[in-house]
């Protein structure tokens, strides 16, 4: 019986030991992405992809229109959706949007200061007027197409695409996408003149799709993008063609003012271009190296890349010099290039003293 239970404890399975598991090896985290640099010197910029987005985090929707930067550094910026006007903090928070009365059209803004307060003109293709509002969206007042210019037989001949007001009232208003005239008012909106019209020779146009008052000089002017001539122009007061910039320009669709006294162009053929104080090209930034992706509004979020515009249509600056760059996209896209200071450099050694000889 003994030999028999001793047999039977022999044959009963041993209870298994867990394995010790092998030592973790240890987690390298991810390397953080590389900033992209863009421009050199004094124009050196960091690009910030996806700086802001819609309503509810989406896409913010045809992006076709212009962009500001009121006296509180905040970003307005059009969209072709009921959101005709969204409004960014500094750091890119959605502060409020406004506009759905606007919504398909609304393509230039300019921001000025009037009696003491903000307020925005706006030019609206598809209602063939200019606006004035306030910061909010509250209307103050419209005006309609020129039809005392003679040069139009019906209302939606006039497709304004951007609006420049003088020191002294005057209005400009740019038929960028009708028949390529400039039209002045003064500033009760009393129709006064129009100058330009088509053509290639100087003071003639070929989709004057931007403006702005140009006050770097003792007088001011008004400047015109003259986008499908691929120059700059500039006129006085009166309509009186001064000079023209036609040179390293793609289709120069708006400019906007640099602290140096020069000024930064949104080209749609895929790039931005700065340029110095006398109007000549320093850098290009972000050139597409694909043609076929410029100037194209249906280019799907997943050919985008970072350091690469796709079809610039405004352009702005803050205080600080950061740039914002709208592209005309069917999804919408804001990119934000980040100043980077130049580096200091480094004060030169001081040799040392020699030693006293004892």
């Amino acid at each position: 019986m003994l030999a028999a239970a001793l047999a039977v404890l022999v044959c009963l399975p041993q209870t298994q030991q867990p394995t010790p598991a092998a030592p973790a090896a240890p987690v390298t985290p991810p390397a953080p992405a590389k900033p992209v640099l863009l421009g050199s010197g004094a124009h050196t910029y960091r690009w910030v992809d996806d700086w802001c987005r819609g309503p509810g985090g989406k896409d913010l929707g045809n992006t076709h229109g212009c962009m500001v930067v009121d006296q509180q550094g905040n970003l307005l910026a059009n969209t072709d959706t009921e959101h005709a006007v969204v409004v960014y903090g500094r750091d890119g928070t959605l502060l409020r949007t406004w506009g759905a009365e606007f919504r398909g059209g609304l393509h230039g803004m300019c921001h000025r200061v009037d009696g003491g307060k903000e307020v925005l003109y706006l030019a609206h293709t598809r209602r063939h007027e200019v606006v004035k509002t306030t910061l909010e969206g509250a209307v103050l007042w419209t005006l309609g197409w020129p039809e005392a210019s003679g040069i139009y037989e019906r209302e939606d001949q006039f497709n304004p695409t951007a609006v420049a007001v003088a020191p002294d009232g005057r209005i400009f208003v740019a038929d960028g996408y009708g028949r390529s005239w400039v039209h002045v008012y003064d500033a009760e909106r009393r129709y006064l003149k129009s100058f330009g019209g088509p053509g290639t020779e100087p003071g003639k146009f070929q989709t004057p799709h931007g403006l702005w008052l140009d006050g770097r000089g003792k007088e001011p002017l008004l400047l015109v993008c003259d986008r499908e001539n691929h120059r700059l122009q500039w006129f006085t007061m009166e309509g009186v063609f001064v000079r023209q910039m036609a040179k390293d320009l793609r289709r120069p669709c708006n400019v906007w003012p640099l602290g140096d006294g020069g000024l930064v162009v949104a080209d749609l053929a895929g790039r931005i271009s700065i340029l110095s104080a006398d109007d000549q090209v320093v850098l290009q930034l972000g050139d597409n190296e694909d043609p076929k992706l410029r100037a194209q509004n249906g280019v799907p979020r997943a050919q985008w890349r970072a350091g690469q515009f796709l079809s610039p249509h405004s352009v702005c600056a803050d205080a600080a010099g950061n740039l914002y760059v709208m592209d005309w996209n069917s999804l919408g896209r804001i990119t934000k290039l980040e100043k980077v200071a130049p580096p200091v450099p480094a004060a030169p050694a001081v040799p040392e003293a020699p030693k006293a000889k004892g």
